[in-house]
């Protein structure tokens, strides 16, 4: 029984140890030298902060639908209620719509940037955000989009649309943001 089973976990243990393909880390520089970044930068690789700031709005093809107003996928952003990380039913066909962007362009990444208001502490908020990030993550997984092409960070409250101490504000900080990101 052991001279089968020492074998098969031997290979097993090898073929969980493979790499699977994907493509190599980024490398974010902070150097503030954009002509040294732009030179050293391998061919299809994605340097960008999280804003995608490095990426002028002309690289994107003309007639993009996701800077149609008429189209789902110009809708961005998926609101919770207070203390919460559900995602309402409100929000599946915009999330299916980028899903099906998503599935059908291989090559291009989302963030997911979790919010939440400043009610709350700040590493609270932090943790809030993150698990809102991760909710619309798990949406996007269910209908079919790779891990590979989605990452969940969170501003918690640092990164507030609305600055202003009313409930409304507070709903329109409590979000997730799909940022694409060659945006």
């Amino acid at each position: 029984m052991n001279k089968i089973l020492w074998p098969i976990l031997l290979a097993l243990t090898l073929s969980a140890c493979g790499t699977t393909g994907s493509t190599p880390a980024t490398v974010e520089d902070r150097t503030g030298d954009k002509a040294a970044t732009t030179a050293a930068k391998p061919a299809g690789t994605d340097t960008t902060g999280v804003s995608g700031a490095d990426v002028s709005a002309s690289a994107l093809p003309a007639g993009d639908p996701r800077k149609d107003p008429a189209s789902p996928l110009s809708k961005r952003s998926v609101h919770f209620d207070f203390d919460s990380f559900v995602v309402k039913d409100e929000y599946r066909p915009m999330l299916e719509a980028h899903a099906g962007y998503l599935l059908s362009k291989r090559d291009a990444r989302v963030i997911l940037q979790g919010n939440a208001d400043d009610r709350g502490s700040r590493e609270y908020n932090l943790a809030l955000g993150q698990k809102r990030a991760e909710a619309v993550r798990k949406v996007l997984s269910v209908l079919g989009v790779s891990d590979a092409q989605m990452e969940a960070i969170s501003f918690g409250e640092e990164k507030p649309r609305n600055p202003a101490s009313t409930e409304e504000a507070y709903a329109e900080n409590r979000r997730t943001d799909v940022v694409y990101g060659d945006e």
